[in-house]
């Protein structure tokens, strides 16, 4: 998977029909969406219960380009080889979920997975620049982790402008989740953002039966990241 910071847009499957998630996984696809993004909860690290790997597995066939995985769990350890299993191609850890990040960190990259850290609005900085040659994408949540449909944290922003220049010129996908809509994804990407994780944007107001609203919606990120 070659890097670059070229903007891309990853629906959040969360938001989907979860009686078709394959077929949802097509369709957003086919709209012009990047990657898809799975939100694993496992109703401890986060009061809600989502996907395993048996359904990241199911959709997997379906899914032409990047997998991108959310551990949003307890103990992620016990699970990376499961969702390795299941066809991820980003495998994102909270630090908090666990008692050596840098280990785990490790271990889901030995598995020949891209490893990502996802920093809740409550994390902070520190420490990170000692696991930046361990990781392929920092998660900036926008939203308290654990729900759909929430509005975006505007100390995201400087959030985001502060890994960007901490990271400088390695090859680590900033994404930004929670949240996101047209009229901030300019201020996200300016920010230094390359990655926008949208739920309720990219769904709301379409359907299998219609597409093409999907398709209407991404562009419309697109338009507003690109105003910015």
């Amino acid at each position: 998977m070659t890097f670059d910071r070229r903007l891309k847009i990853a629906p959040s499957i969360l938001s989907a029909d979860f009686a078709a998630l394959g077929a949802e996984c097509r369709a957003v696809e086919e709209q012009g969406a990047d990657w898809v993004h799975v939100d694993v909860m496992d109703g401890a690290f986060v009061p809600n219960l989502t996907f395993g790997a048996v359904a990241a597995k199911a959709m997997r066939p379906h899914i032409r380009g990047v997998m991108d995985v959310h551990l949003m769990v307890a103990r992620p350890d016990d699970w990376i080889a499961d969702f390795v299993a299941a066809g991820a191609d980003f495998i994102t850890i909270h630090p908090e979920s666990g008692p050596h990040t840098h280990r785990t960190l490790q271990s889901i990259r030995k598995a020949g997975v891209k490893a990502g850290l996802a920093l809740n609005p409550g994390t902070g900085l520190d420490g990170l620049e000692w696991l930046l040659d361990d990781i392929d994408l920092i998660c900036v949540m926008s939203v308290n982790p654990g729900f759909g449909g929430q509005s975006f944290i505007p100390s995201a922003l400087p959030k985001i402008a502060a890994i960007r220049n901490l990271i400088a010129d390695r090859p680590i996908h900033i994404e930004v989740d929670g949240g996101v809509v047209p009229q901030n994804a300019g201020a996200i990407v300016a920010a230094g953002a390359d990655v926008l994780v949208a739920g309720s944007a990219v769904f709301k107001g379409g359907s299998l039966a219609a597409p093409d609203v999907y398709g209407r919606n991404i562009a419309a990120l697109r338009a507003g990241a690109a105003a910015g």
